[in-house]
């Protein structure tokens, strides 16, 4: 339920509004959303919209923009309803507020999450100025209407900007919710539009500023030497050397986190200048022994052996559907397959940054985050100083993926800056991105199934085991938590009598922490590439498999063992596991990739996966060549997706491109590793992402026309794209792709 209320001035933003403003907040009840672990903020949220005498329309975004177009996706929604001239519209960048509810930018969440409550903020705006405009002309308010910035009187044509009523809007009472009426989609001029973002034309040209282009008065520059392992502590340092380099003022000791990690500073050595290059020559001079601790023994490839060790044996139960065991032992034909996915880092074009300054007790900072909340908690937590006394101004993001929703770095700069009594900036540097990353989870899926005659299963078995986020929170976690069960893993869509879905422990020797689609990404490869070796064992086409396989259009009701379904905290009422909807989704993807007239050709070939994540039902076919040399060419794209009810369909297919640019690179070459407890990769040169020439040629997105609820679009293009690539790449060519990247296989 939401509920619209009048809002000071002081509140909003802390703003300084002319006299006479029309402010307005629209008022939500607390939503759970993803990452909450992280955002342990009270749950009042706020999302304000203010009108200024002279016209000016100010609404406050109060989610991060990283390239999505949220920034201005979501305050088009209250522009449609009180509709407002697009050009007088004023965007402010909200700093970190528990008013604003969740401002985490994660889970492919902020239009499901705020749609409703902006709408209504918009409707409840017009109908006071329409309401004031009729007790100023001494008519009916039913006979009032706000349309284009202005109130017309429609019985005699008199017109008032919304500006001249801000003052008299600002009196009247709030309406209640059944008082509201809504635009009809057919006088939409915002929602279901391709509007372009209100800051295309800054980018373009270079006026955007990032966390790395902050800038402050008096502001230093710190680089910063950390353990090369995951909780090592520091022994002894010498910093003779580094103090000698031409631009360093001195070097300040952070210290190493006691457990559980969170997002706390990991803890070194810095080296403070007065530029950045100073601070990082300065760095190299420095002298650091340390304490490495029981992570040194990390390595990656026993991590490995022991993951799959334990995927081969039985482990805990998360899902029940009849009776596998006993369909076993009825001696039908049983396929059996393992699958793993490396450690993955996000390793987005922008670095962590992040300017912080501590005075008088408190700390301003502006900071390239996800999340300015769990800024404040982090922040606050590090420096023993009440969040409300933490100010974080957000900037745009160079990207995130998850990984800006983790503000470590910003404490770096918070803690730093009361050493120096200066405010002080941190940028990491790639290779410091790369090595000291939350990373993706490395997994190892054991996949069985018994088959009928026509190969289709009668009993169907899966376990997977990897580290789980929740040790970022408590060191002692080592199964997977609710919601990474519920990415791909409980919720199988099939059709299948017997089916058993189990979970296997795992210590964390690194950071772990969310990527986009998360646990999705390897289950997705697992399930996906799993189906695809049934069909080709049955030697039935992929797609009518599939389908096969899916059912009948029907609602299939999750009820995991010993946990609740997470379903991205909705309830399973108003967002169910609709079969009719992924069905679509496939047929769509085989229709426009032209999946049925395709002729065999040597060395190319079409694979397809379909998934459920983030609400939003994806498929995807791949066009995939391998050539005489053995070389990936994906030469087509073709992604259906059913996301609900869209707002900017420009900015929902954008994000679907940009997925597929990010599973491509997942597939072909994401991998990290590790020795001694020290990740090898350090940049871009072995820590690839996928390049122009290996990116996919053409990428087609096809939307389904849907009047189901707000879904998620971020993410939930990411998981079927590894899956369909690989399953290509064994029609092409006979191999089988179990272990991602592919860049590991000889393909010929």
């Amino acid at each position: 339920m939401n509920r619209v209320q009048l809002e000071g001035r002081r509140g909003f933003l802390g703003k300084a509004f002319s006299a006479g403003a029309f402010i307005l907040s629209a008022k939500v009840l607390p939503v759970e959303a993803f990452g909450a672990e992280a955002d342990n903020a009270a749950w009042h949220p706020s999302v304000y919209f203010g009108l200024q005498p002279d016209g000016a329309a100010i609404i406050v975004a109060h989610r991060s923009e990283m390239g999505t177009g949220i920034r201005s996706v979501l305050p088009a929604v209250l522009a449609e309803e009180l509709d407002l001239d697009w050009k007088r519209v004023k965007i402010e960048q909200a700093i970190g507020d528990a008013k604003y509810g969740s401002q985490n930018t994660d889970g492919s969440c902020s239009i499901r999450d705020f749609y409703d409550a902006l709408r209504e903020a918009g409707a409840s705006a017009r109908l006071m100025l329409e309401r004031a405009a009729a007790s100023k002309w001494g008519v009916p308010a039913s006979e009032c209407q706000g349309r284009m910035h202005e109130v017309t009187h429609k019985a005699s044509g008199r017109k008032l900007g919304y500006g001249e009523l801000a003052t008299l809007a600002a009196k009247q009472p709030v309406p209640k919710k059944e008082e509201l009426t809504f635009k009809p989609p057919s006088e939409y001029r915002f929602v279901g539009k391709p509007l372009p973002t209100i800051d295309r034309d800054d980018l373009c040209m270079g006026k955007g500023t990032f966390g790395i282009d902050a800038r402050v008065p008096g502001m230093v520059y710190a680089s910063i030497e950390r353990s090369p392992v995951f909780g090592g502590k520091l022994k002894s340092f010498d910093d003779k050397d580094a103090r000698a380099v031409k631009g360093v003022l001195q070097t300040a000791v952070i210290d190493s986190f006691a457990p559980p990690h969170m997002f706390q500073a990991l803890g070194g050595v810095a080296v403070i200048a007065d530029n950045t290059w100073s601070a990082m020559q300065g760095r190299k001079k420095l002298k650091v022994e340390w304490d490495l601790g029981e992570n040194a023994a990390f390595d990656s490839g026993a991590y490995k052996k022991s993951l799959q060790d334990a995927a081969r044996k039985p482990q805990r139960a998360v899902r029940i559907v009849g009776d596998v065991e006993a369909e076993f032992a009825r001696g039908l034909k049983t396929h059996e397959a393992e699958y793993y996915v490396p450690m993955l880092s996000h390793a987005p074009m922008e670095p962590p940054a992040a300017v912080a300054e501590f005075k008088d007790g408190k700390v301003t900072a502006w900071a390239a985050t996800q999340n300015p909340q769990a800024v404040q908690e982090a922040v606050s937590a590090a420096m023993g100083i009440d969040k409300k006394d933490v100010v974080c101004n957000v900037t745009l993001l160079g990207g995130g993926f998850g990984r800006k929703s983790k503000p470590d770095y910003v404490v770096e700069a918070a803690l730093l800056s009361k050493k120096t009594g200066k405010p002080v900036k941190v940028v990491w540097s790639r290779e410091e991105d790369i090595r000291f990353d939350f990373y993706h989870a490395p997994a190892a899926m054991y996949m069985k199934a018994a088959t009928d005659p026509n190969g289709r299963p009668t009993a169907w078995l899966q376990r997977s085991v990897f580290p789980t986020i929740g040790s970022t929170f408590d060191p002692r976690a080592q199964y997977g938590q609710e919601f990474e069960m519920g990415m791909g893993w409980v919720d199988l869509p099939y059709d299948i009598r017997n089916q058993r879905a189990e979970n296997g422990p795992a210590k964390n020797p690194v950071r772990i922490g969310w990527l986009r689609a998360v646990a999705n990404i390897y289950h997705a490869f697992a399930i996906h590439s799993f189906v695809d070796e049934l069909a080709a064992a049955a030697g039935r086409d992929r797609v009518e498999y599939l389908l096969d396989l899916i059912g009948p259009g029907r609602k299939v009701a999750i009820k995991p063992e010993g946990m609740t379904y997470w379903n991205n905290t909705q309830s399973q009422d108003k967002f169910p596991v609709d079969t009719a909807r992924l069905r679509r989704v496939i047929e769509l993807a085989a229709e426009k990739s032209g999946w049925a007239s395709r002729k065999p050709a040597k060395g190319r070939a079409l694979g397809i996966a379909a998934h459920r994540s983030f609400l939003t039902y994806v498929a995807v076919v791949a066009d995939v060549e391998i050539d005489e040399k053995g070389r990936v060419k994906v030469h087509r794209i073709d992604l259906a997706a059913d996301a609900g009810k869209i707002v900017n369909p420009d900015r929902v297919k954008a994000q679907f491109e940009g997925a597929v640019v990010f599973g491509a690179s997942i597939a072909l070459l994401g991998e990290i590793t590790g020795a001694n407890g020290r990740i090898k990769q350090s940049n871009f040169h072995d820590y690839q992402v996928a390049r122009m020439n290996q990116s996919p040629v053409e990428t087609r997105i096809h939307m389904v026309a849907s009047e189901e609820p707000h879904a998620g679009v971020g993410e939930p293009g990411v998981p079927p794209v590894m899956p369909a690539i690989c399953n290509a790449i064994f029609a092409a060519t006979g191999k089988r792709i179990r272990e991602l990247p592919i860049k590991n296989h000889k393909l010929v």
